[in-house]
């Protein structure tokens, strides 16, 4: 019991210090008193490769660690002991996805919601709850679909910006997705997309970009978090130090929220020498999930539906 309580206050205290570090730090409040050195045309140089270093990917909201895919559960166990209901469905993931263990569980993590809550409307509210109840078939991560705006800033891969005058673009390791800021006037989206319609503007030292033309089907998270494809994202990038950027998202959508919500993380610049995004071309490992027979490739004969 007392080497409990002591791991507990060890726990505690590591993620007391964890917050102070990386909130109460002087890094976090640089972004007033920052500089950032400047491109040709005059404004903040973002160029750079750049990834976030946080569980955000899982679920933006503050969680617990849990087990390998916990949100499939296992069926009742007929070899319970008597009187017991440890083997109850949803206490062990099933036991297709049980032998990944460790490797598959879900760490702990921050919140990187501003104020830990997401005003869902009530009728939202299930829907996210059915959303993580049925991950594998509903996530659009799984199979390999664009990640949309903010998602695609926060998953566990790099991602690079490459700065014009008129024009910045935005690399995403992930399914080599890609999308324009458009700093000149190019008017609305000529349709929804996956990524939606970027067009920015710059305040000062922070690059703001007003996001929108979603076609709905992306999600926020692992967690079930999701959107309807009247989401307005309002991005801004503000660096606080040569290889830090502070990164906030504030999301409308008035078919699910009840008002407007912000996320908030750093990132972190890539200091490798000549750090390059490597190709994660997804889809060909999720062709036979999506398409059946039809999408087996045969090794030897290099064909697929036979």
């Amino acid at each position: 019991m007392q080497q409990g309580l002591q791991r507990s206050s060890v726990t505690v205290t590591t993620a007391v210090v964890a917050v102070l570090v990386i909130y109460g730090s002087p890094l976090w409040g640089q972004a007033a008193d920052y500089v950032a050195p400047r491109t040709a045309s005059g404004w903040p140089d973002l160029n750079g490769v750049w990834q976030a270093l946080n569980t955000a990917n899982y679920d933006i909201q503050a969680h617990p660690a849990r087990p390998a895919l916990a949100l499939v559960p296992a069926p009742p166990s007929t070899t319970a002991p008597s009187g017991t209901d440890w083997a109850t469905p949803g206490e062990l993931p099933a036991p297709v996805v049980r032998a990944l263990g460790a490797v598959g569980g879900v760490p702990a993590g921050e919140s990187v919601v501003v104020g830990n809550e997401i005003p869902y409307q009530p009728w939202a509210v299930l829907i996210k709850q059915e959303n993580a109840e049925n991950w594998l078939e509903r996530d659009p991560e799984i199979k390999c679909y664009l990640p949309g705006v903010p998602r695609a800033t926060y998953m566990p891969y790099p991602f690079q910006i490459l700065q014009g005058v008129d024009k910045i673009l935005i690399a995403y390791e992930f399914a080599g997705a890609i999308r324009t800021i458009h700093m000149d006037d190019v008017g609305n989206s000529p349709g929804p997309t996956w990524m939606g319609w970027s067009r920015g503007r710059w305040e000062g030292e922070t690059l703001v970009v007003d996001v929108n033309g979603f076609n709905g089907q992306t999600w926020f998270d692992r967690a079930g978090n999701f959107h309807s494809d009247a989401l307005h994202v309002t991005e801004r990038y503000t660096p606080i130090s040569p290889n830090h950027l502070i990164y906030e998202a504030t999301i409308e959508d008035s078919n699910v929220f009840t008002e407007p919500w912000t996320i908030k993380m750093p990132l972190y610049r890539r200091l490798e020498t000549d750090k390059r995004l490597l190709e994660y071309e997804c889809v060909e490992f999720v062709e036979q999930l999506m398409y059946g027979e039809l999408g087996v490739f045969d090794p030897a004969g290099g064909q697929r539906g036979e």
